[in-house]
């Protein structure tokens, strides 16, 4: 079984430092932590694409791995939309009739918005299956109805380690874990909803529905929308 293991993993530099230690198995794992807390530092760590000053990162059968990061431009390769979704490996049509962008193959990415670039990149990494895949806040430049797509996109997400790193509240996929990172420190909080308890970020919504004593059983909105069914009820 797939899974990756950080023993005491650490980052430092000038007057701030990242401790992360803990086993990320085989489902959909949120992150989450305040801007500039060390979310995208892990994300990169765990990739492979930054040294840390100490401790010790282990994957097991890991054999094919993805890091989608907060920016899209810095993955542009292709001179078109054509050449983009071709360089990811997926049928040009497919990505941009899904995304709203059909008619525009011969466009260059970088003259989209972020938010149009956002969704090209993001449809071309959902539509590959990796063992390890690391999104790097997923949900910035997008709208509620963008955000809404992307968290049933990854909600389909049903093999390998799927790690989302955000300081996103309002709108969020189904989990399997939540972690956190909190003054330095990477924080497992658990399986929700018993993680709730131990979540410093949690969403005020999840918070109110908790104190009237409908306490959502995940974070998606079809959970929240659940759990306020029942307030009504």
């Amino acid at each position: 079984m797939v899974k990756i293991i950080l023993n005491q993993l650490y980052a430092a530099r000038d007057d701030w430092s990242l401790t992360a230690s803990g086993t990320f198995n085989e489902g959909i794992h949120l992150v989450s932590g305040e801007v500039g807390s060390g979310k995208s530092t892990l994300a990169q760590m765990m990739a492979g694409l930054l040294p840390y000053s100490g401790g010790d990162l282990e994957n097991k059968e890991i054999t094919t791995s993805m890091l989608s990061l907060q920016f899209p431009e810095l993955h542009v390769t292709g001179l078109s939309l054509a050449e983009e979704c071709a360089s990811w490996g997926v049928v040009p049509d497919e990505i941009l009739n899904a995304i709203g962008l059909s008619g525009k193959k011969e466009v260059s990415p970088l003259l989209l918005s972020r938010g149009e670039l956002s969704r090209l990149h993001l449809a071309c990494v959902l539509a590959k299956d990796y063992d390890l895949l690391l999104l790097d806040e997923p949900f910035g430049s997008l709208d509620c109805e963008e955000k809404t797509r992307l968290c049933n996109l990854i909600g389909q997400k049903s093999q390998g380690i799927t790690i989302i790193f955000t300081h996103e509240q309002d709108i969020l996929p189904r989990v399997t874990r939540i972690w956190e990172i909190v003054d330095g420190t990477l924080v497992d909080c658990g399986k929700p909803p018993d993680a709730f308890q131990h979540w410093h970020h949690i969403p005020s919504v999840i918070k109110k529905l908790t104190a009237l004593g409908c306490r959502p059983d995940n974070i998606s909105l079809d959970d929240l929308q659940e759990a306020a069914c029942r307030i009504q009820g």
